[in-house]
């Protein structure tokens, strides 16, 4: 499977100055642009129709699909007498209806496997499908007639209709439901790396930030890792736009070969003369049908680029267009973007600013339009920065670095350290000596082997280029002795050079003379232990300055000489 990763060269643009002309020819060199083939996900659905609401609602909506789906009505009991003859018949109609009084229990699942509990009135919980079909053990679809409804995430899953008291809203589900019956497919839209995931360690929580930021419900934790179900996710792109080690990238397509068509459109359109391209991202239906309406007045300079979810380019993407020679990025934002994806935008928006601020660059290169296009004439737009020359593969961390690195250098004079917001991906970790006893609990949850230790001596060390500041080290740490510090080190080869944050001589046995802790470690267990029982002789406590075999040596003498 092949996709086209623009399709605004059918758009009615204008292009009777230079800029135009290039943009043309710019468009047209990427419009047969192909990504790599993702794979895809099937679906399969026999119409059986799960309808949730008031019997008289419910049945009323049956009536209009019955012959063509199997509908199954879930209802609270009727009032007397408030079912019209028309519905009563409809009741009695098993053929087409089945109705069923109860309370809603939990829903879940998708088009073509969808299951809904149902409470009854003595107390039981059931699966409502295996009530009311013998042969089909799940619902295909679901009509939820309810002003609250059963699934409430920003982007509800296939196959699922709510139209929460609309009538043009019902309208539209009552004429596509008949439509989603046979079998279906879309692409997978992700790939997950779960060595990288710095979701968890050890039964320790760090990131959360795809699971946050998913509009569909599609990312659970499963323990350490997390999983996508790829039938609940729609695409929209944001988990891999929030992911901070690039565990998971978005597949249709991947980073790489957008980024590879964004060179070659910005090449082309200065190669054929235009001046200060603005890249305008927007996606592939509502972004499109908007920049459709208004193509014929968007500048010259203007270069449309089509995604399939705007919220599937995130802060990698964004500031290596800059660094490809685009003066501006902006991203097209309309009503139909769930609040989740504009909400993390906005949040990846406001990291890349401040990396853009620090590196001594204008703020204002990167920009989000809600429902407006670009009016600035090419003159209002600012000079591209010169044009960085290097290849990006699907690695979010090292297209970051390459975007960022150009940037600082073509800044002239930016700043070497500085500051970023909480949250963002890039960072010190701080560590407070006087607390820290080396246990090194750290370094064995550090996800991107930011943290490591020294193996035969007792350091902790770190490597601020690998650092994400997902937390897990603050967590794990028994001493409450990390900080995390959210900034940039803009120098990559300071960036990348390992520094040591604690280190001690090692404490040797009373005994033998084997190194085996460090003393910040022997001084704290034998404060904490202080009064014990079991340590109240100078006997017992210098055992505790001893290693394990010593230690064991050490009893066992002491048992026999008692003896």
């Amino acid at each position: 499977m092949t996709t086209g990763l623009s399709t605004v060269h059918t758009l009615p643009l204008r292009d009777g100055g230079a800029s135009g002309a290039a943009r043309r020819v710019a468009l047209e060199a990427v419009s047969n642009h192909e990504a790599e083939a993702t794979s895809l996900v099937g679906y399969r659905s026999a119409g059986y129709v799960l309808i949730i609401g008031s019997a008289v609602d419910g049945l009323e909506c049956a009536d209009r699909l019955r012959g063509q789906l199997h509908c199954t009505v879930l209802a609270d009991a009727p009032a007397p007498g408030a079912l019209s003859d028309e519905a009563r018949a409809a009741e009695r109609d098993e053929a087409h209806v089945t109705l069923v009084h109860g309370e809603p229990g939990e829903l879940r699942g998708h088009l073509g496997r969808f299951s809904a509990r149902l409470h009854t009135p003595n107390g039981e919980d059931l699966e409502l499908a295996a009530l009311t079909t013998s042969d089909h053990p799940y619902f295909d679809l679901v009509l939820d007639l309810r002003r609250e409804p059963g699934l409430n995430m920003d982007l509800p899953p296939f196959g699922y209709y709510a139209p929460r008291g609309d009538p043009d809203a019902l309208e539209r589900a009552l004429v596509e439901l008949p439509e989603m019956t046979g079998e279906f497919e879309k692409p997978r839209f992700f790939n997950y790396s779960p060595d990288i995931c710095a979701h968890g360690d050890s039964g320790l929580k760090g990131c959360t930030r795809c699971i946050d930021a998913c509009p569909t419900d599609a990312i659970r934790s499963i323990g350490d890792l997390v999983e996508v179900d790829p039938y609940l996710c729609q695409g929209g792109g944001t988990c891999a736009t929030a992911c901070p080690t690039g565990a998971i990238i978005y597949a249709y397509p991947g980073p790489k070969d957008t980024l590879a068509a964004v060179r070659l459109m910005l090449g082309r359109y200065r190669d054929a003369g235009g001046e200060r391209p603005v890249v305008l991202f927007h996606d592939s239906s509502h972004g499109l049908d908007q920049l459709r309406a208004g193509a014929a007045e968007l500048p010259e300079n203007v270069l449309p680029f089509a995604v399939e979810e705007i919220g599937s380019v995130g802060m990698d993407t964004w500031l290596a267009t800059l660094a490809y020679g685009a003066s501006r990025v902006e991203l097209l934002d309309h009503q139909q973007v769930p609040p989740t994806v504009r909400g993390e935008m906005e949040a990846q928006l406001t990291f890349a600013r401040s990396l853009l601020e620090g590196l001594g660059h204008d703020t204002g290169r990167l920009q989000m339009r809600y429902e407006t296009l670009p009016d600035d004439a090419v003159g209002d737009v600012p000079d591209a920065l010169p044009a960085a020359s290097f290849e990006t593969f699907n690695e979010k961390r090292g297209t970051l670095r390459l975007a960022l690195d150009h940037l600082w250098t073509v800044s002239g004079g930016a700043q070497a350290v500085f500051d970023l917001p909480r949250g963002a991906p890039f960072g010190d970790v701080v560590v407070d000596s006087d607390a820290c006893t080396l246990c090194m609990a750290c370094p064995q949850v550090c996800p991107t082997r930011a943290l490591t230790d020294a193996g035969d001596k007792p350091q902790l060390n770190f490597t601020e280029e690998l650092c994400v500041q997902c937390g897990l080290c603050q967590t794990a740490c028994p001493e409450d002795a990390i900080t995390l510090q959210p900034r940039f080190v803009a120098d990559w080869e300071t960036r990348r050079q390992t520094r040591v944050l604690n280190e001690e001589e090692p404490f040797c046995c009373v005994s033998c003379g084997k190194p085996f802790g460090t003393p910040s470690t022997i001084e704290r267990m034998l404060s904490r232990l202080e009064g014990h029982h079991m340590f109240e002789t100078e006997e017992q406590r210098r055992r505790l300055k001893m290693c394990g075999d010593c230690r064991v040596k050490d009893m066992f003498e002491k048992e026999m000489n008692d003896a």
